[in-house]
């Protein structure tokens, strides 16, 4: 069951409103004592309906969490839709888009996430709340954040799935957050990207692969996955969701 409520980050958007989504396991309604993991997504309105995506597919979630009966809550956000906001606060950095300077705003993202969207999260749902089943996840942009949630808010998240991640963001090098940041020793990743999407970006082949070499040597327990025929598109990262959830632990 997905629980949808209209929520509003102050430091970012003022008193504009958004879509939050929290998805209830199976069975969570008729058992009032049992708490769940949380997942925090990006992206909400791709996640769980083809009529909210915004190209028309979702990634299924749902569904695969139905299905599978899978023991976790995930709370999600729809992104800022105006304009190139999407960007803006889904990066930790600022960078050049197409000839347009994108401020990053991923701090203030982040501080609102684990302060305020957190708090109601935890308060309105029986979750348990610790570190420990505490976990991040996003695609492209929202891949991104998720390695920038376990490099700076690594108190607050224990693992994560990062899909399709835009490395890119720093000049075809690897982002300053990762490269200078001293991970959790118990910090575990999910990464991925597919080969169709390599193209769309022309360092991202090597920064995929040295991104997450420099991963492993900082100890993060990284599970890597090049993705043959892979696209950009929520279509392949529904295929991906078995595999990061076994990361998760589900």
């Amino acid at each position: 069951m997905v629980v949808r409520r209209q929520i509003k980050i102050p430091s970012l958007t003022g008193e504009k409103q958004r879509c939050a989504y929290v998805y209830l396991p199976v069975g969570y309604e008729d058992d009032e004592d049992t708490r769940y993991p949380v997942l925090y997504m990006f992206d909400g309105h791709n996640l769980f309906t083809d009529e909210e995506a915004t190209f028309g597919k979702c990634w299924g979630l749902e569904d695969y969490l139905d299905k599978t009966r899978t023991p976790l809550i995930v709370a999600a956000v729809e992104c800022n839709h105006e304009g190139n906001m999407r960007l803006s606060e889904y990066s930790p950095v600022s960078f050049d888009f197409h000839g347009q300077k994108i401020t990053g705003r991923g701090k203030k993202y982040m501080d609102w996430l684990v302060s305020d969207f957190k708090g109601w999260v935890d308060g309105a749902y029986r979750t348990l709340p610790d570190r420990g089943n505490t976990f991040i996840a996003g695609s492209s942009m929202g891949g991104l954040m998720t390695l920038y949630a376990l490099a700076k808010y690594g108190k607050y998240f224990s693992r994560g799935a990062a899909l399709s991640p835009s490395l890119w963001v720093q000049n075809g090098e690897i982002p300053d957050f990762i490269a200078k940041a001293k991970f959790a020793p118990d910090c575990v990743l999910f990464t991925d990207y597919g080969t169709k999407e390599f193209k769309n970006h022309s360092p991202q082949r090597r920064l995929f692969g040295e991104t997450f070499s420099l991963l492993c040597e900082k100890g993060v327990a990284v599970t890597a996955r090049v993705v043959l025929g892979g696209t950009h598109s929520e279509a392949s990262w529904e295929k991906e969701i078995p595999f990061f959830m076994k990361t998760l632990g589900f």
